[in-house]
């Protein structure tokens, strides 16, 4: 099949943030390309955007219902072959499941949907449809988190005992919702939002990335969450205990009212025979301790990684790679998992490695197991997946 996986996007039109990054994101490769778009609830704003990139005016959708009935009614040689949903939490469910009903892959950003009870019912359409479904929790397609996990899974650490995960900002400090910075006003809202705020925008990034590295299931969980800012209407700082399946534990730590702080995700790992530690504000270095030798640093690049984490990468040692290289990795796997599936193929299973709707699931289940907690006093609670 020569040509390029073709995609439509819903939301991501003029003005909003995280759109570019994703188109950005899928083009870095080449094996992608954008066909078609409702990139904005209003349809003249939708049409617009869409002249922006420079796509054909009958292109250009007022809905992302319209969307989809006018590229399922094209030929199969020129419809797109999946969606990518761009939008605030509140509509990622509706378009994910309109698509998938209509015989379109879905990649969708995170949270999968609004709620644990959206995401289980989405699980059930995937299953159904037969179409493939991501999600871009980004943080999983840089190269050295893959290499951390491989390490884990290869037994190198010994069996996990310990998990500290935490994902600070600061740009929620003041109330900028209320002077109508667009990102804020809706990761504020709970009917935009859903039931978490900072917990559900970047929480779930740090549940993700714990789970993908070590292999293992947040079983329970103890939580503290608060609204500092006043007037808030959701969570912007948490701390949460987990118990994990094997019997480790861990701490979660997740807020957006931590001054001076951008985007500090890490983590930290324990075993038996070694620990490893990864920052994103240094995605290119993982550092792995030992009891009886000295603290190892991987970089990416290099030979001596294993093959997921070679995979990941595009420039030699010492070049940067980072946020959009990380995104791109998790379209490049998606698409490729299209075209193999286009030409009837089995894929590589460094090809299967992106997020897809079981993490969705349990990343709504966090959610709402983390509200609960809260709501009582910290209680341990259990994590229903």
């Amino acid at each position: 099949m020569s040509r390029k996986i073709r995609y439509g996007m819903v939301g991501g039109g003029r003005g909003a943030f995280i759109g570019g990054v994703h188109r950005i994101a899928a083009n870095i490769d080449g094996q992608i390309e954008l066909v078609c778009g409702a990139f904005s609830s209003d349809p003249q704003k939708s049409k617009d955007s869409g002249s922006d990139f420079f796509l054909p005016a009958d292109r250009c959708y007022g809905s992302f219902e319209e969307m989809i009935q006018k590229e399922a009614a094209l030929p199969e040689g020129e419809r797109m072959d999946f969606i990518s949903i761009v939008t605030p939490n509140h509509m990622h469910f509706p378009p994910a499941k309109a698509a998938l009903e209509a015989g379109f892959h879905v990649l969708s950003d995170k949270p999968a949907t609004l709620s644990l009870a959206e995401a289980k019912a989405l699980a059930d359409i995937v299953k159904k449809s037969g179409r493939l479904y991501g999600l871009t929790h980004n943080y999983t397609g840089y190269p050295m988190v893959k290499q951390a996990r491989e390490m884990v899974h290869d037994g190198k650490l010994g069996k996990i005992r310990k998990v500290v995960v935490e994902y600070p900002q600061g740009w929620l400090a003041t109330r900028i919702e209320a002077s109508g910075q667009k990102q804020a006003e809706w990761r504020t809202d709970p009917k935009r939002s859903g039931a978490a705020g900072c917990i559900g925008d970047i929480g779930t990034h740090a549940e993700n990335l714990a789970e993908y590295i070590t292999g293992l299931q947040i079983k329970e969980l103890a939580a503290d969450i608060t609204s500092f800012v006043e007037g808030r209407a959701l969570d912007d700082d948490g701390n949460v205990l987990l118990r994990f399946d094997n019997g480790a534990k861990g701490v979660l730590h997740a807020s957006q009212i931590s001054v001076g702080e951008e985007n500090n995700l890490n983590i930290r790992v324990y075993g038996e025979k070694g620990g490893l530690e990864w920052h994103q504000n240094e995605p290119n270095t993982l550092l792995v301790k030992w009891i009886d030798q000295p603290m190892q640093v991987y970089r990416t690049a290099n030979g001596y990684l294993g093959k997921a984490a070679l995979a990941a990468g595009r420039t030699p040692p010492a070049h940067p790679e980072g946020y959009l290289e990380a995104f791109a990795n998790i379209y490049r796997n998606f698409a490729a998992h299209i075209r193999a599936e286009l030409e009837g193929n089995t894929p590589d299973s460094l090809v299967l490695d992106y997020p897809k709707i079981e993490d969705g699931v349990r990343g709504m289940a966090f959610i709402e197991a983390v509200v609960n907690s809260s709501q009582n006093n910290a209680a341990w609670t259990s994590v229903n997946a």
